[in-house]
């Protein structure tokens, strides 16, 4: 049997149609027709020798063999970016400093800094991780180049000024529990919340939530970092409030099948970038922090064809 080569380019349309949700919008990425690229994933599936994707209600949901081959297409997609921006950027020196949520810094941010080491190893990386306030307080002064954030409109719209801001998506934020002890709404009692020292978008968000729907509630445990929330959800003291973004094996999103618990809004999550002019180091390293978070993004979505 001959070796089969698998095109880059189809490779990629793979890559951002599923994770865009719809290769209509990957058609706008990468700058093809959406017919073009369907010829590319029909290519695809007859060099695999069996399809990659089946239906699911009105979308598409990936085959087992989709899966890994998807798995592959973001490696070989990677390795080719890289070997072209380390080709062109060979010369770039100089520091970067970046700033990041602490849902990604587990998940993203090896990914980001592995790549761009690769690509440019004459620049130096200064990461934090940390939560909005100190990523937004260094940001304004002058202490960090891009930092990704949670950010409601209102936030956005109060620091658009000077800024470059880029919203990256809009996932729902979901109450998060222990997978072997759902914490639901109980007849007379306060449902017990797990959430961050205040001010905390997502705690904020719960309450009120809470709060319309006329469920009591009591602050449980409270901790300044990500993973004690996680720890303490995981151990049953309680429901937190995150997206489904870099959740843990220890903890479950409840989704609807929470017991009498309400829906939740959506939360922008932004890059921002400093006010200083952007360089190519900045641009390159915005760039894989981009392609590293639309990687991680859950796989609950369907692919629109």
């Amino acid at each position: 049997m001959g070796h089969i080569d698998f095109d880059v380019l189809a490779l990629r349309s793979l890559v951002a149609g599923i994770e865009l949700g719809s290769f209509a919008r990957a058609s706008e990425r990468i700058g093809r027709s959406t017919s073009a690229i369907s010829a590319q994933i029909r290519k695809l599936e007859e060099q695999a020798g069996t399809p990659l994707f089946r239906k699911a209600g009105r979308g598409l949901a990936l085959t087992e063999a989709g899966e890994t081959m998807l798995a592959y297409a973001r490696r070989l997609v990677e390795l080719n970016d890289e070997a072209a921006a380390a080709i062109r950027g060979v010369d770039l020196a100089g520091w970067i400093r970046l700033g990041m949520q602490e849902d990604f810094g587990e998940t993203v941010l090896p990914n980001v800094l592995g790549r761009f080491a690769r690509a440019h190893p004459k620049v130096k990386i200064e990461a934090r991780v940390s939560r909005n306030a100190e990523l937004l307080e260094r940001i304004d002064a002058n202490q960090l180049d891009l930092a990704v954030v949670w950010a409601d409109d209102a936030l956005l719209a109060q620091r658009a000024r000077g800024y470059a801001i880029e919203r990256i998506s809009t996932p729902r934020m979901c109450w998060i529990g222990a997978p072997a002890m759902p914490v639901g709404v109980e007849a007379g009692e306060p449902l017990p919340l797990v959430a961050f020292d205040r001010p905390c978008l997502f705690h904020a968000a719960a309450t009120a939530a809470l709060d319309r729907a006329g469920i009591a509630w009591r602050l449980a445990f409270t901790s300044p970092s990500l993973s004690g929330l996680l720890a303490a959800a995981a151990a049953g003291l309680g429901v937190t409030v995150r997206t489904r973004y870099g959740l843990p094996a220890t903890v479950v999103a409840l989704g609807d099948d929470a017991p009498g618990l309400p829906a939740l809004p959506a939360v922008p999550l932004a890059l921002v970038r400093a006010t200083h002019p952007a360089t190519p180091l900045t641009d390159r390293l915005a760039a894989i922090m981009l392609e590293s978070i639309d990687g991680a993004r859950p796989r609950w979505e369907q692919v629109a064809a």
